[in-house]
């Protein structure tokens, strides 16, 4: 990646930026300095990969931050950017949260528990 980024073949993306069309990225902060998620237009509606916004669904849910961060009034911001952006609080996708790969279907037979259909309604 470094060698990449020498080259000029990286492009970053400081804010809001479409990066393809449907796809666009926004600024959150609050676990590090930098911090964006993305935001992605599909078929149910927008869905919002959270990132390191919010590592679990209990820590939006609750307005709990996690224990490393680099500002904790923007993380607790970040939470109502996170759902703003999205079309529903079902539509917020946390980083790390493993209830991810239940309660979204897999890709495919192979892919259970690790590739989900984030386009599809949740199970639950």
């Amino acid at each position: 990646m470094v060698h990449r980024v020498f080259a000029g073949q990286v492009q970053f993306h400081d804010g809001t930026d479409e990066i393809a069309p449907g796809i666009t990225v926004h600024k959150i902060g609050g676990h590090t300095k930098g911090l964006q998620c993305v935001r992605v237009q599909t078929k149910r509606g927008y869905v919002v990969l959270a990132s390191d916004a919010t590592h679990f669904y209990a820590h939006i849910e609750s307005r709990r931050v996690f224990r490393v961060l680099y500002n904790q009034g923007d993380m607790l911001e970040g939470y109502n950017t996170l759902e703003r952006l999205a079309s529903s609080k079902q539509h917020v996708i946390p980083g790390h949260d493993p209830l991810v790969l239940t309660r979204y279907p897999a890709v495919s037979k192979a892919t259970e528990g690790w590739a989900v259909r984030l386009d599809a309604d949740p199970s639950k």
